[in-house]
């Protein structure tokens, strides 16, 4: 462009700029908003992603997380000299160093936590008769020699373990330390002594000369290898009887090491490096767990080996640490991928909304500069200069924005969101606006929806997008989001169903209007047919605002559901756990409640209803019944804690559950648990309460209503079974898929009062009752009792900062898709405005009264505000029944947290998200009009009047 182009073009842009400051700045906000959205969407996955590879790495045990190398006692056949060398302080200490700088990236250690020095691999039976043998079998204690007690622990009684002289592997007394709860449990104070037989000549002697106490009991010192801090009551896996023995850990001086080479404990030196998370980030989870795979077997054990020994070897968890914390990503964002393409669809339909706006307000500019010669390229050129000048700096303010707001992520691909925008922007406008003026315009007839006809071209296009909507939503239903990783297509399923439902009703549309115009034009009033007029000669182009509308309703509707989803989830995962609103047990699986206790708890205020149960783990099925080798036994149950089982000893047992009928019932209804037939366990007849003091005879038959896999097996027929109830006969009389406080699949429910022993294990009530009362009844009965909560039980599923940043992610989906609908209606509104205030002014000097302008003008925007109320309703609906089947909530809802009901978590339709963004749209259009009819009637027609305005 030569030096006269560009001193034109400013004055012109600079001009253009002036004259519509308005428009400049409302483009800006919306670019800067939508920028800011685009930029900061990937830096939230980044931050949440970093945030649960450090807090995973910081939650999970020290023995498991860091980063051990090990290496066996120096080879006997060196000299004693060169032996007690390699295992003093100084050698460690510099092949600790030499470590440390060794680890590769992204693997940092925490340098405050590391430890080293020397350990006995070989517990020691410990025969001091002082000390405690509660089966009679004696303690088996470790004894190291680390570096840094002084920095970890403060002393309680004593003093610190020492050298005062080198210790040699011929030494035969050092000194030691224990922990306050070692010292406790195994009878130690300070100047006790330990003894440990030596290959040659007398024992070594540990003199216990201080008490200490741990300054962080969860840091890695203490807890990578637990025994250090507390010591352990064990079985003995020797014995053939259930017998226990004490184990523990003394901590010895930190240049003792060399005395324990004359024992046969089997001394290893050790390095310990607790990983550092803190310059951990999200996409650095491949390569950390490449370099662990590496340390562990590959190129980085041989340089670990170059420096400890060729003997080293390196054991750590965090490889499993990472995986699984990749597997919740991987889980996670295919659906975080629904919510974003849903949302940056709408944004771009919305961007290219405001560019058709800007284009309808300049056509006639545009056109007369066109008859003028302008070129093509000439007008597109200028109007490419107009746009940069405002957009460019829009985006790049909301990058800035998007970076300050999110401090954790990479910046590249907030920089290519936000250029995407830009871009977007700079091109539509201009690119929009030309092709309108291609071929010169002729005043004609207008292009009415009711009298418009789809080209064939259009017709081959939106036959195109219904084969890949079904395409995308056929493989999302077969394959689901749960198989790991991305899949645009997939991810895409809600867009392209809103995008042919979009199409489909912009086809639908003018058939209601052409119905329903013949009645209104027999009327006398004119107000009805005049906005069906002007509802019918939208022109062809609206069904851009529909889709935009139904975009962001289906995808607000989603992401709505997908959070209620996990709400109900999580509810139904406490309700699982534990039975009820409360609970109360014992922590003993036998310890039965006393009665006075369920009386005092059913007074307490806030409990509406006290349902005592009798649950006995462990029922011996028949053998008949077990045997049967048609029926699933993957759910059956040993004990409290009990994992499914397939073998055939679990196949033959099962959880028998006492009942009070009437009051369970109630809590069955009030918890939401399957309807519980009670009239069929009535302790009537056969099975009528036993007097006080009577034994249930082996004859006698108790109605019982089972769960389906043990109906299955138990059929109609009645069984003998024993149990510490009483021994009876059961007959399976009803099913039930549930049972309150259980989540076996394999029970049986009997009326507690036809057992010989009635006594209650379990107390589920419903209401509110408080906490701390209920926790002080419990504690006040005299024994150890357990009260568990369901609001307790619930807040464990919202700590992982994964779960908590997607579901972050997918509140903001729901209001910015609830945003851009409400936006689209404005954009669309305020493109048809200058023609009506045109049609008002004239329709005034008519005769028009202002209200009768009101009803106009509302009634003309309420049918296309309700076929996007109502098409988003039915597209957020069919999109969330079409796709469910194929989406998993479970990462999102209960991943990651012990105990947890994994069961598939059903995605369903929330009213509240389908209802509240399209009553809004419906809303936001009757309020436009109603505000441009009001300010229309308070200005004067002339400017509308005006000849030569647009009509």
């Amino acid at each position: 462009m030569s030096d006269g182009k560009r001193a034109a073009s400013a004055p012109w842009i600079r001009t253009r700029l002036r004259t519509a400051p308005g428009a400049a700045v409302a483009l800006a906000v919306l670019v800067l908003v939508t920028a800011f959205l685009a930029a900061a969407f990937p830096r939230a996955v980044d931050a949440y992603e970093t945030k649960g590879l450090r807090y995973d790495i910081r939650l999970a045990d020290a023995g498991r997380s860091a980063v051990e190398v090990s290496r066996p006692q120096p080879g006997l056949e060196l000299p004693r000299e060169r032996r007690e060398a390699g295992v003093r302080t100084p050698e460690l200490k510099r092949i600790g160093g030499a470590l440390g700088k060794a680890l590769p990236d992204p693997l940092r250690a925490d340098m405050s936590s590391v430890a080293y020095g020397v350990r006995t691999l070989k517990p020691v039976l410990a025969t001091e008769p002082w000390l405690p043998r509660p089966d009679t079998v004696p303690p088996q204690l470790s004894y190291t020699a680390q570096t840094g007690l002084k920095e970890h622990a403060r002393l309680v009684k004593g003093a610190w373990p020492t050298t005062p002289a080198e210790v040699t592997s011929t030494s035969r007394a050092v000194r030691g330390a224990v922990t306050e709860e070692t010292a406790a449990a195994l009878n130690m104070k300070v100047g006790s002594t330990l003894r440990l037989p030596t290959a040659v000549g007398g024992p070594l002697t540990v003199t216990i000369t201080g008490i200490v106490a741990p300054r962080d009991p969860g840091g890695s010192y203490w807890s990578a290898d637990p025994l250090v801090r507390t010591p352990s009551l064990i079985p003995d896996p020797a014995s053939p009887f259930p017998q226990n023995y004490w184990t523990g850990t003394v901590l010895l001086a930190e240049d003792a090491g060399p005395a324990l080479l004359a024992t046969a404990t089997e001394p290893s030196l050790f390095w310990r490096f607790p990983p550092d998370p803190s310059t951990l980030t999200g996409p650095d989870g491949a390569r950390l767990t490449a370099v662990v795979n590496s340390l562990e077997s590959g190129p980085g054990l041989l340089k670990v080996r170059a420096i400890a020994g060729d003997t080293a070897e390196v054991l750590t968890g965090l490889g499993h640490i990472v995986q699984a914390n990749a597997r919740m990503r991987d889980a996670i964002s295919p659906v975080i991928a629904v919510a974003a393409l849903g949302i940056g669809s709408v944004a771009a339909v919305v961007l290219v909304m405001t560019g058709a706006l800007i284009a309808a307000r300049r056509k006639a500019e545009l056109a007369l500069m066109r008859s003028r010669g302008g070129s093509l390229r000439g007008i597109g050129g200028r109007l490419l200069a107009e746009t940069a000048v405002t957009v460019v700096p829009a985006s790049a303010l909301g990058l800035l924005l998007a970076v300050l707001a999110v401090g954790e992520g990479r910046w590249w691909p907030a920089a290519l969101a936000a250029t995407g925008v830009g871009l977007l922007v700079c091109v539509a406008l201009p690119l929009r606006t030309t092709l309108q003026h291609i071929r010169p315009t002729l005043h004609g007839a207008r292009e009415d929806m009711v009298s418009a006809r789809p080209s064939r071209r259009r017709t081959v296009a939106e036959l195109t997008l219904l084969v890949l909507a079904v395409g995308a939503v056929t493989a999302l239903r077969r394959r689901g989001t749960s198989g790991g990783g991305t899949d645009l297509l997939v991810s895409g399923a809600p867009v392209l169903v809103a995008l042919i439902a979009a199409l489909v009703l912009v086809r639908l549309y003018p058939l209601p209007l052409r119905l329903a115009a013949r009645p209104m034009a027999r009327l006398r009033g004119a107000i009805g047919f005049l906005s069906l007029a002007r509802a019918g000669r939208s022109s062809a182009g609206g069904a851009l605002p529909l889709l935009a509308l139904l975009l962001a309703l289906a995808t607000a509707a989603f992401g709505g559901s997908v959070i209620a989803g996990i709400g109900d989830a999580r509810d139904d995962a406490a309700l699982t756990a534990v039975g009820a609103d409360a609970r109360v047990s014992g922590k003993s699986e036998r310890a039965t409640l006393p009665d006075e206790l369920v009386r005092t708890v059913r007074d307490l205020d806030g409990v509406r209803n006290a349902a005592p149960l009798r649950v006995e783990f462990g029922v011996a099925m028949p053998e008949s019944a077990a045997g049967d080798g048609g029926v699933d036994d993957s759910g059956t149950d040993t004990g409290a804690d009990s994992g499914g089982g397939g073998d055939a000893a679990g196949a033959r047992a099962t959880t028998m559950v006492g009942v009070d009928p009437a009051s369970y019932t109630r809590l069955a209804r009030t918890t939401g648990l399957p309807d519980f037939p009670s009239g069929l366990l009535k302790a009537t007849g056969a099975s009528a309460p036993l007097p006080e003091g009577a034994k249930s005879g082996p004859e006698r038959v108790l109605p019982v209503i089972a769960s389906p896999a043990v109906a299955a097996r138990l059929g109609k027929e009645q069984h003998a079974v024993d149990t510490l109830s009483g021994d009876f006969k059961v007959q399976v009389v009803g099913t039930v898929e549930r049972v309150a406080s259980l989540a076996s699949t394999n029970f049986l429910i009997v009326n507690s009062a036809s057992l010989e022993q009635r006594a209650p294990t379990t107390l589920l009530l419903t209401g509110a009752p408080d906490p701390g009362k209920l926790r002080a009844a419990a504690d006040g009965s005299g024994e150890e009792f357990v009260v568990q909560l369901r609001s307790e039980e619930r807040a464990r599923y919202v700590n992982t900062p994964m779960q908590a940043g997607a579901e972050r992610i997918y509140l903001a989906a729901v209001a910015a898709g609830a945003g851009y609908a409400l936006l689209a209606v404005l954009l669309s509104l305020l493109q048809t405005a200058p023609e009506r205030k045109t049609l008002l002014a004239r329709l005034r000097t008519m005769g028009l009264t202002t209200g009768q302008g009101r009803r106009l003008l509302a009634f003309e925007a309420t049918p296309q505000a309700l076929l996007a109320a109502g098409g988003g309703l039915l597209t957020g609906w069919a999109t969330i029944v079409l796709l469910s089947p194929g989406i998993d909530l479970v990462p999102l809802a209960l991943a990651g947290v012990a105990g947890s009901d994994t069961s598939p978590v059903t995605l369903r339709a929330d009213l509240w998200s389908l209802a509240l963004p399209a009553a809004g749209v419906v809303a936001l259009a009757a309020a436009v009009a109603g505000v441009q009819a009001w300010w229309a009637s308070r200005r004067g027609s002339i400017t509308e009047l005006r000849a030569g305005d647009s009509r």
